[in-house]
């Protein structure tokens, strides 16, 4: 290179996945089949309807220019229309809902908008990676709160109250929670709601997951009284519509909130491919008979997948929800151990599955596996380990 590095780029790694994803791609050329339970990409298709609302709209002339930065009003209008169905939640589309090019861009824009280099950033421990370093990337001091298993993955606000919360500006939350599986609560919610409004923070909570394997009415954040004055929600396609390389997500709060983002937006991109929208439009209108479907072969396969840890020795609870399988050795290895144990399934058996570490500290212990891997091929995955 002819010139440095920026120094940001000293704060970050590069994401796990991409050294396992390129091991996995060289095996896979020697002609080794690998079972890769590592990443949640939908392996399902979206609905037909949303496939057919593609097409029709890419073989139309007119489809092709920029779009409005806030999204096709009618795009906004569905969205409303499907929290107020799905969540019991109402929205004004004109003024608290922007489409994102996929809910990670708003983790951005949110953060963007909100913070200055300096700033704190308060991050699950466990949690999504990028609520870590895209914080980081733009210069903000990440403070990690504790999710622990004796709390049963919910925030310790006893130990939340303790912390200095100085110069913290936005805490990110995900329930149902990313990697254990843990279900959303109101009461958890509620405490959230009241924590940030006693200590002026703003919270951002991350709700890809709620229609997957739910077992009760899917929650939102808004459910909670006063919510909309302290809190941001961002929703995606990904997981619930099977959509996750189309990139489409949203982001819902209040006006100010929501136009603080639209102004980071628009100095990035250029508005969201019309095809996509009409899609985003006609995924929303399924019946739902379709997500019980997505969900029972999902359900099938997490059976097989708790077959797999019984032969293994690990410990599960069955009342996750997600498209992902928390687990623990029943005895404790240590990270080492763990990540020797993973490169031995992956060497040896051609199985792959993520460790609990990429996610933070309180996560060494642990492994994950996605449900994105067909039933015949979970049923294969177990017979290799009987061999």
């Amino acid at each position: 290179m002819i010139i440095s590095l920026a120094d940001r780029l000293k704060e970050v790694k590069t994401y796990y996945f991409v050294k396992k994803l390129e091991q996995i791609r060289a095996l896979q050329k020697e002609g080794k089949d690998v079972i890769n339970f590592g990443i949640g990409s939908p392996d399902l298709p979206p609905s037909r309807e949303a496939i057919d609302a593609l097409i029709d709209t890419s073989t139309s002339p007119d489809s092709h220019g920029y779009q409005p930065y806030k999204g096709l009003p009618e795009l906004r209008e569905s969205i409303e229309s499907w929290y107020l169905n799905t969540y019991g939640v109402d929205l004004d589309s004109h003024k608290e809902i922007l489409p994102l090019m996929g809910s990670k861009e708003g983790i951005l824009h949110i953060t963007l908008a909100f913070c200055n280099p300096g700033d704190k950033v308060l991050i699950p421990d466990p949690g999504y990676p990028t609520y870590a370093s895209l914080p980081k990337l733009l210069g903000c001091d990440v403070v990690k709160y504790n999710l622990k298993e004796d709390h049963n993955w919910y925030p310790d606000f006893d130990e939340l109250n303790k912390m200095d919360t100085t110069d913290v500006k936005i805490m990110f939350v995900n329930y149902p929670h990313m990697p254990t599986g843990t279900p959303a609560k109101m009461e958890v919610f509620e405490k959230l709601v009241a924590f940030a409004r006693e200590k002026k923070i703003l919270l951002v909570h991350d709700n890809p997951y709620s229609l997957v394997l739910n077992k009760a009415k899917p929650v939102s954040i808004f459910q909670v009284e006063g919510a909309m004055d302290v809190a941001v929600e961002l929703n995606s396609f990904s997981k619930s519509h099977n959509m996750a390389g189309w990139r489409i997500g949203v982001l819902l709060g209040a006006e100010e909130y929501v136009n603080a983002a639209l102004k980071v937006k628009s100095n990035i991109d250029s508005g969201m491919y019309k095809g996509l929208q009409t899609a985003a439009i006609a995924a929303l209108n399924v019946e739902e008979f379709w997500h019980e479907q997505r969900n029972d072969i999902y359900a099938e396969r997490r059976n097989g997948i708790f077959k797999i840890l019984d032969y293994l020795g690990f410990e599960y609870s069955k009342e996750q929800e997600g498209m992902f399988v928390w687990a623990k050795p029943k005895e404790v290895l240590g990270v080492d151990a763990i990540t020797g144990y993973i490169d031995k399934l992956l060497f040896e058996k051609n199985i792959f599955i993520t460790p609990g570490f990429i996610f933070g500290e309180n996560g060494s212990e642990y492994i994950r596996l996605s449900l994105c891997v067909p039933a015949k091929k979970v049923e294969e995955a177990y017979q290799r380990l009987l061999s």
